[in-house]
């Protein structure tokens, strides 16, 4: 039984202009032209209010709401913040599939971090995307894809929903056909003038009349009315580093508490490169001051890290050529990058 999750950014574009510009915060926003054949990207909730939709024409948006504010696309922005959010996922699983910039399933089956649940897990990733980002985000947790992507709007902005397997076919019994993820209007039109108005409807007909009246996709249409979806969850790239950070309450000013601290660090990144069954080449360590200047220092070794000490080691000469401190430490972090598949045995050997 897999654990999948999907998070959904709420209002991604808008929401990081809002963030970005505090003159917008709490104001109607369509990220967009205002010109005569001008779209809607993406609507702030408090534009919503007023019926604003992504992909309605400028022009409407406008009549629906006159005081709406219209905000240029930074696209640029919204991929390295998408980025930032991706580099969050992965330090989860690597089993992440992105479906754009602003939603993703991720397989938390075996979760990389040991979290008891793919509930726990969830809340876990989308606090930690809040304190990064500055943005909110919701989540669906189910046991395949198609129901965690409907899970995932039921409670917008800013929540998550779980559908468990005992919940799945009637869950799914009780929603309206148009309301399926991959059954558009038209198609939604179709199974209506059939007399299939919801999932209890579809469920009703046999996989022949299904594929008598839509074809090959009859048989996903059979199986999704009862809660079936056996669709991987299928990476698109392979991850490009991990690390972790820590910033501390008070600053570290003794060279020993750095030296401790940055040890600990190596310890849970190596944990993480156990769980993964990767390993890198390059070491990374970053350090922020208390007058918050930040450096990053790093060192690449002809072959993958092969072991716990050798990290420490890699952290420890990084850290210790930044000594005596210049000032006192607010935040450490360590990252790995390089990666390659570890392989037990040859990676003991260094070869």
């Amino acid at each position: 039984m897999r654990k999948i999750i999907h998070i959904d950014m709420d209002a991604f574009y808008a929401s990081v202009e809002q963030r970005d510009d505090p003159d917008l915060r709490g104001q109607p926003v369509a990220v967009g032209f205002q010109a005569k054949r001008g779209v809607v990207a993406a609507a702030s909730y408090e534009a919503r209010q007023f019926g604003v939709r992504s992909a309605m024409p400028a022009v409407t948006a406008r009549r629906l709401c006159p005081q709406l504010v219209f905000v240029p696309p930074r696209f640029t922005v919204y991929r390295a913040v998408s980025q930032q959010i991706r580099e969050i996922f992965l330090d989860y699983t690597p089993l992440v599939e992105p479906l754009a910039l602003d939603e993703a399933y991720l397989d938390v089956s075996d979760n990389l971090r040991g979290l008891p649940s793919a509930t726990d897990t969830a809340l876990e990733i989308r606090a930690r995307i809040k304190q990064a980002t500055g943005l909110t985000a919701s989540a669906g947790i189910s046991y395949n894809k198609f129901l965690a992507k409907l899970a995932s709007g039921r409670n917008k902005p800013n929540g998550q929903c779980v559908i468990t397997p005992n919940q799945g076919a009637a869950f799914v019994a009780g929603l309206e056909v148009g309301r399926f993820h991959g059954i558009g209007p038209k198609t939604a039109e179709k199974m209506n003038r059939l007399g299939i108005f919801t999932g209890e409807d579809l469920r009703q007909r046999d996989v022949a009349f299904l594929i008598q009246h839509f074809g090959k996709s009859g048989v996903w249409y059979h199986q999704v009315a009862h809660g079936e979806d056996h669709r991987q969850v299928v990476p698109d790239r392979p991850r490009k580093s991990s690390g972790c950070e820590t910033t501390f309450a008070e600053d570290l000013t003794e060279a020993a508490s750095v030296e401790s601290q940055i040890s600990a660090l190596a310890d849970q990144l190596w944990q993480w490169c156990e769980k993964a069954g990767a390993a890198g080449r390059t070491a990374t360590v970053k350090m922020r001051f208390a007058d918050f200047q930040q450096i990053t220092r790093s060192r690449t070794l002809a072959d993958p890290i092969a072991d716990r000490a050798t990290l420490h080691d890699l952290a420890l000469a990084l850290v210790r050529g930044e000594f005596p401190l210049r000032a006192g430490v607010r935040l450490l972090g360590i990252a790995l990058s390089n990666f390659s598949p570890r392989v037990e045995g040859q990676l003991a050997l260094g070869l």
